[in-house]
């Protein structure tokens, strides 16, 4: 229902995209979508680029009067801080799309994957993302993330020891956007000396989906279950390893009865008590907050590079340095809030249809009355 498409490079002029699929007369505030990209620019360990850069949209089509009209919306993001010598990569970076690139598409070096493989493409998902939220918003659904480890630096603080939303609505006044105070200190320190050691680090993200209606997805075929589709968007972003919803990996070491979310019914309707499943079974939405954590790998370019092979001489050297950042776990949880936004946004459409957000919501409406009466 919903897709969307990006462009451009990451020393181009712009970075483009299109999104199409969204209803007509939503509210379109183009202030919140700047307001994310600017979300995504911070944390501690980015790059100088991040002091150039100033990323806003510009609206080209799909908007009027600050409301959608049901067209495609396409918007740019212009680049800055593309003023820098763009040599060929003939020393590919391990981990780096580099040398797999360059060989696929038949290149002399991994310029031209550099260019497309970067991080700074997500800018654009991020705008197209916030759009996503918007409409979301409409259905009081909510997206929250926070960082729960950088390097072996680990906070105590998750979703199964009593967070709270209020939390949750500050993380961005740490500047790793972590809970507690000791462990962005910590997490701080470890960065400052992971650079002067030319290395850089990964992390754990957890992100939060609330209020999400009960039915989401589905079952009745492998590509239409909520948990993969989800599970699709977030490892598409850059650097991402693996992903785990609820108790994750850890359910593996205990019995079912530690395990299952047992149910319960009062006025409201149904309801857990507990979340281990993080808001999905059977690749359907169950009415509990989604819940899941993402692995993000150090970023592969170093200041103190590592072997390589050059690509023209067949010499074993060190591979090339490029700008990057040292960490960027804090960045990519605002990208993968976006991208569950996008996959939640497309399974609200999905679900209760309608060309317009009146008609929309009315059907949404519809729904839970029919769900809460069951």
């Amino acid at each position: 229902m919903i897709r969307f498409l990006t462009s451009g490079e990451s020393h181009g002029d712009s970075l483009q995209g299109i999104i199409d699929g969204l209803p007509a007369n939503l509210y379109f505030d183009i202030g919140y979508v700047n307001h994310e990209l600017e979300r995504r620019q911070k944390g501690y360990g980015r790059s100088e680029r991040m002091a150039i850069e100033k990323d806003e949209i510009k609206v080209l089509s799909g908007i009027n009067n600050s409301y959608t009209t049901g067209n495609p919306i396409s918007i740019i993001i212009k680049n800055r801080g593309t003023d820098v010598e763009l040599r060929e990569i003939t020393r590919p970076r391990p981990g780096h799309g580099d040398l797999a690139g360059s060989l696929k598409y038949n290149q002399k070096g991994g310029r031209n994957t550099l260019e497309r493989a970067s991080a700074r493409e997500t800018a654009m998902r991020v705008a197209l993302g916030s759009i996503c939220k918007l409409l979301l918003k409409e259905f009081n659904i909510c997206i929250y993330s926070h960082v729960v480890k950088i390097g072996d630096i680990e906070t105590s603080k998750d979703n199964y020891n009593n967070i709270s939303k209020e939390e949750l609505l500050k993380v961005d006044e740490s500047i790793v956007r972590v809970l507690d105070k000791e462990t962005e200190k910590l997490m701080i320190e470890k960065i400052d000396n992971i650079k002067k050691e030319g290395d850089a680090l990964g992390g754990v993200i957890e992100v939060i989906g609330m209020n999400i209606p009960v039915g989401l997805g589905s079952y009745i075929s492998w590509d239409r279950r909520l948990d993969g589709k989800i599970a699709y968007g977030i490892m598409s972003i850059p650097g991402i390893k693996g992903i785990e919803f609820g108790l994750g990996f850890n359910t593996s070491n205990k019995p079912g009865s530690k395990v299952h979310d047992e149910i319960y019914y009062d006025i409201n309707g149904y309801y857990r008590k507990t979340n281990n499943s993080g808001g999905i079974e059977g690749g359907v939405s169950n009415g509990e907050d989604i819940v899941f954590r993402v692995i993000m790998k150090p970023i592969p370019t170093l200041k103190k590079p590592l072997n390589t092979v050059d690509m023209e001489t067949k010499e074993h050297i060190h591979a090339q340095i490029e700008r990057a950042d040292v960490c960027a776990v804090s960045s990519a949880s605002i990208v993968a809030e976006n991208m569950l936004a996008y996959v939640l946004a497309n399974e609200i459409m999905i679900k209760f249809g309608g060309d317009s957000i009146e008609e929309l919501k009315y059907n949404f409406e519809n729904y839970l009355t029919r769900v809460k009466a069951r």
